[in-house]
């Protein structure tokens, strides 16, 4: 783009200069741009299109200007000259105020001689002042708002509901801004003095306004850094209810000034049920609401609940062919076993993974059950303590997002089952009625054949994919090794393929086998015997139904989604992890990086230099003193203070590491989603706002109460 302004203004001078360089010393006036090029849809900045190209010029003038001819060009200025102009400046403005001074008090001496102009004085006067009160009243609504926003506290108090027929209460922002009344605060004290008592003081429209302004200027903090950052990544989290309207919450990775890789919740997204309507909008509040440059985006993963997996990789195919450089991956934050299950387009797969859920939900409420499932193991583990206690320890975790979930699942069914019908059966006050009812609901559940030949089989697919799918999420070296042995994964699951018959049969026995322990009857789901009405065919065994229904479309899922999430540019991004010292110390230090390297040319200051400097990146650590630890992450090789030598290696660690399915090393950096979930788990459905829940979830971003102020009078005159 840089190449092409250049171009356009006819600068030949220019035409050596590097993006950086050009836009650090060089700027180019908004008149030549038609209007059309410009972007005012957002109140707080003015931005170009991310196609803008100049094309108003008017090349021919200055031929008839004989002075403009030897026009001098802007040359870059060195940090003495700056600092001597900008000292110029600062004496200038002095010199001007201190005029203007003289010039008010020579005036304030002056008589009014016109009848009405002290009026007219006066008027500007009060004016003044009233704007200025009208601000400090809008500062103290506004620090009411964020303060709420920090400490989760919902904007309705009571719901009208709760209380008798003609009783007023105000809602929780009303008894905060009357409390403030109360403590002294001049301010509002003058507003609202002569107000009645059941009035509301401000209103659910203006609260709302407010909230969205308070919400804008809060992502912007991390927004500028995102921009100032150029590259980044974006990954969203499970769809979410926020009051009864379904949100897709939307993460940020960056790395920032300090060379840390972040990941910072920046706002949640109304669902569409649409995929091709979801992804129109998720583009434009990214680029147009949010100003964030999508030609930046090296990296984009979804995490989702069963059922919202197809849609959101529509979202991530339509990115791509706009962005080819924003690599689709997983999430670091989820095991691959579980991101493949929630993708696998089965009913009955989701339907298990719900149950899963409840169940492990229900065990997290109520310490006393888990006690009880624990006696349950103990009693049915006697022979093996060993295994006996790993469950048990297995089952104080949030053991459903772990790469052996099924595998956990089918060691702890008949402890599940036999502790959940001693729970609904017992007749003892021990158990409230809400643990019984739903303790035999989820004991059914999990005594259905279906539920269980569909876990076992989910536990054999996904056993090949375990190990591999476990070192994405270790250190920087397992990913790396882990790229490399994606080609022996697909061999093992399209050999499955080919044998599905055989695999089934042994998988489908230890189904029946493991149904057998728990007394349960093999059968064809009700379902299916309902939707066949009298056309029921015969020869259709239990066996062949679910190698038709289950097996063979799960195995065909996985190989699919293992080749689309592995593209061609997601391993060749990966192999250039052979840049971190300690993976290239494993390498024995013969690597190849510049030929994977290829895909981030244009991310790069220096390509021309980029194999030399490589070469030398080799040497160093080749060759480093007997005391010198190699870097094992790429955070730690970021923070080398000598770094700033290998530019180009900068760039290409700053980038890799934005690919979402790298960790981010230091936990504190990472907490975005920690807050997001928890202020999802702390809040009540109905209770939820996306405006509330940025301020909360960021609640160390610093804010500008002058800027808010500032735009609300803008947009709210």
């Amino acid at each position: 783009r840089c190449q092409r302004w250049v171009e356009n203004c006819r600068r030949a001078d220019l035409e050596d200069k590097t993006p950086d360089q050009l836009n650090k010393h060089y700027r180019l006036c908004a008149k030549h741009f038609e209007t059309s090029m410009i972007c005012r849809s957002s109140p707080y900045r003015t931005v170009l299109r991310d196609n803008a190209v100049p094309t108003i010029f008017d090349l021919t003038s200055h031929l008839n200007n004989p002075h403009s001819r030897h026009r001098k060009r802007i040359k870059e200025l060195s940090e003495d000259e700056i600092r001597t102009l900008k000292q110029q400046k600062i004496d200038e403005a002095f010199e001007r105020k201190q005029a203007t001074q003289e010039s008010n008090e020579n005036n304030e001496q002056n008589t009014v001689s016109e009848e009405g102009g002290e009026e007219q004085e006066e008027k500007a006067v009060l004016l003044t002042l009233e704007e200025r009160e009208n601000k400090d009243y809008l500062k103290s609504l506004f620090e009411i708002l964020i303060l709420m926003g920090k400490q989760n506290i919902p904007l309705d108090g009571h719901n009208v509901d709760e209380l008798p027929e003609g009783i007023f209460t105000t809602d929780n922002f009303q008894a905060l801004l009357e409390y403030r009344i109360n403590s002294g605060d001049e301010v509002l004290r003058k507003r609202f003095e002569m107000t009645a008592v059941n009035l509301e003081y401000c209103s659910k429209t203006q609260q709302k306004q407010m909230l969205e302004i308070c919400e804008n200027c809060v992502r912007e903090e991390t927004l500028r850094e995102v921009r100032d950052s150029h590259f980044f990544s974006i990954v969203t989290d499970e769809v979410v209810d926020i009051a009864g309207e379904e949100h897709l919450p939307v993460l940020v990775r960056f790395v920032d000034d300090s060379h840390n890789l972040r990941e910072e919740f920046i706002g949640f997204l109304p669902y569409e049920a649409d995929p091709e309507i979801l992804a129109v909008k998720f583009h434009a509040t990214i680029t147009e609401k949010w100003g964030l440059n999508m030609e930046y985006c090296r990296g984009q993963a979804y995490i989702v609940s069963s059922g919202f997996a197809s849609k959101m990789k529509i979202v991530a195919t339509r990115l791509l062919e706009k962005y080819p450089q924003a690599v689709y991956t997983l999430c670091s934050s989820c095991a691959l076993n579980v991101w493949l299950a929630k993708s696998v387009p089965v009913v009955g797969v989701s339907i298990a993974l719900g149950t899963i859920e409840e169940v492990c939900c229900l065990f997290n409420q109520s310490p006393q059950l888990l006690v009880e499932l624990e006696n349950t193991i103990s009693a049915l583990f006697q022979d093996n303590e060993e295994k006996g206690n790993e469950l048990k320890k297995i089952c104080r975790s949030q053991w459903t997002g772990r790469h052996d979930t099924f595998e956990v699942l089918v060691d702890l069914l008949q402890a599940l089952v036999l502790c959940l019908d001693a729970v609904s059966s017992d007749l003892s006050v021990r158990w409230n009625n809400f643990i019984v009812s739903r303790a035999f609901v989820l004991s059914s559940a999990l005594t259905d054949f279906d539920f269980i030949v569909t876990i076992v089989i989910m536990k054999n697919v996904l056993s090949f994919t375990r190990a591999f799918g476990k070192n994405l999420q270790g250190q920087t070296s397992d990913v790396f090794f882990a790229a490399g042995s994606l080609t022996a994964v697909l061999h093992s699951l399209n050999e499955v393929m080919e044998n599905i018959e055989v695999y089934h049969e042994f998988w489908f026995e230890q189904a029946t086998n493991l149904a057998a322990k728990l007394d349960v009857q093999i059968k064809l789901p009700g379902k299916f015997r309902r939707a066949q009405q009298g056309n029921f065919d015969p020869d259709m065994t239990s066996e062949n139904y679910y190698k038709e229904i289950l097996s063979v479309p799960t195995v065909e899922h996985i190989i699919q989604e293992l080749k689309d999430i592995f593209s061609e540019q997601h391993l060749k991004a990966l192999k250039c992890l052979s840049l971190v010292p300690s993976v290239m110390g494993q390498l024995k230090f013969n690597t190849s990086e510049e030929h994977h390297a290829d895909m981030f040319k244009n991310d790069l200051p220096n390509p021309d230099t980029l194999s030399a400097e490589l070469h030398c990146w080799r040497i160093k650590w080749k060759h480093r003193g007997k005391d010198i630890e190699l870097p094992a992450t790429i955070y730690e090789a970021l923070h080398l203070p000598d770094i700033k030598f290998f530019p180009n290696v900068y760039a290409l660690l700053k980038v890799l590491c934005l690919l979402p399915v790298m960790k981010v090393e230091n936990e504190k950096y990472g907490i975005g989603r920690k807050r997001l979930k928890a202020y999802l788990k702390n809040t009540l459905t109905e209770q939820r706002s996306s405006n509330l829940a940025l301020l909360n979830i960021n609640f160390d971003i610093k804010h500008d109460l002058d800027l808010m102020v500032d735009t609300y009078i803008k947009l709210y005159p």
